[in-house]
């Protein structure tokens, strides 16, 4: 895949330029997809990450990754942390870390529904200014689905919105939720999801909207979108408001390329596009800021998964591999991100050893088995 020279965002990642890579397909005939996030010294350092396990199947998928690093020989090593949904607020020796590190592997927090209680997910991504949320949702060879040619990124504003938590009661019985959009948060992430697009030859951004219905909040993001477009004259641009993409997404998902969504519809957005593509058990993500990278499973429904796949071992670990994969590049190990994608594609395109969300009974440890055996 081609790629093209050009500089990151200056005025809002603070880096410098860097020649993003081009790598040859897979001997699987696997299309690669680099992506880049944030430039990196790429010297080849070994680099410490922050890894924090999380809730549910957390531990379990965080720990097949850690298997499959160390069998890799990846130059990374992990610093673990425990924080748990069920906090107040996140360890400041958590923070402290992913500062230190500018990088984080994490499994899924538990967020507590209703309570007041706020989500760790949040403040993670207000505290480091974690401003996109990216998810890649595609097709994987050897995993049926209803559609074909699915290959779709996801990219969300992720610090305002909705989620923005700013609510209050105004008399007994009667809630006040705040939706917050700005102009620089807006004209922030369309910005990035134009600049991935150019750098990874994507054809197509799509802003998602209700500006029908909320024509100054919806409306001021929009706006900001289509001021960053005219920038891009090679990369094709349109709207869609958000209950009509839902629709196309589930009658004809071939449709989208990049999407650039607010917080809310992003999430929603995001989800869907997982469980069209394969389902969440599959599907890579990341949250990244100026300075530091978060890399978790990409569709949050189901990112903890229940008592009964903790109890028997079997949560999927390839969504938070593939993270994992995204975190490699990330970092500028290109090679040993392309190892492990091909390896984890391999096991799938089998079906011999994948869980029960793919169609099999392989518990989490027969999964890690398989992958390592591939790359051996």
């Amino acid at each position: 895949m081609a790629r093209r020279n050009l500089p990151l965002f200056h005025h809002l990642l603070r880096s410098r330029s860097t020649t993003s890579r081009s790598s040859s397909s897979s001997d699987l005939g696997f299309t690669k997809r680099n992506v880049t996030y944030m430039p990196r010294p790429g010297d080849g350092a070994p680099r410490a990450v922050t890894l924090i396990p999380g809730d549910g199947i957390g531990p379990l998928v965080t720990g097949a990754v850690e298997q499959i690093m160390e069998a890799m020989h990846a130059p990374v090593y992990f610093e673990r942390y425990e924080a748990h949904g069920n906090m107040s607020r996140v360890p400041q020796e958590v923070i402290d870390s992913i500062r230190k590190n500018k990088v984080c592997l994490k499994g899924g927090l538990a967020t507590p529904v209703g309570g007041g209680v706020s989500s760790l997910n949040m403040q993670l991504r207000t505290e480091l200014d974690l401003f996109a949320s990216l998810v890649n949702c595609f097709n994987l060879p050897g995993l049926p689905t209803r559609h074909e040619n699915v290959d779709i990124v996801v990219i969300r504003e992720n610090t305002e919105g909705e989620y923005s938590g700013l609510e209050h009661e105004v008399v007994p019985g009667v809630v006040e939720s705040l939706k917050v959009i700005t102009k620089f948060c807006s004209e922030r992430i369309a910005k990035y999801a134009f600049e991935y697009a150019y750098l990874n030859n994507r054809k197509k951004v799509t802003a998602v909207h209700k500006a029908n219905i909320m024509k100054l909040a919806d409306g001021l993001f929009l706006e900001s979108c289509r001021e960053v477009a005219t920038r891009y004259p090679g990369i094709k641009y349109n709207e869609i408001i958000v209950d009509n993409c839902c629709m196309q997404l589930v009658s004809k998902p071939e449709q989208f390329d990049v999407m650039v969504t607010p917080n809310l519809y992003g999430n929603l957005v995001a989800n869907t596009a997982a469980g069209i593509a394969g389902g969440t058990g599959v599907m890579p993500g990341g949250n990244v800021g100026a300075e530091h990278a978060i890399f978790e499973q990409g569709a949050s429904a189901g990112n903890v998964g229940n008592d009964n796949l903790v109890e028997q071992k079997k949560a999927n670990p390839v969504a938070l591999l593939l993270s994992s994969a995204m975190m490699l590049r990330h970092l500028q190990f290109p090679s040993f991100a392309d190892r492990l994608e091909t390896a984890v594609k391999r096991v799938i395109l089998e079906g011999k050893h994948v869980t029960k969300d793919l169609g099999g009974d392989s518990t989490t440890q027969e999964v890690v088995d398989a992958v390592i055996a591939v790359l051996e």
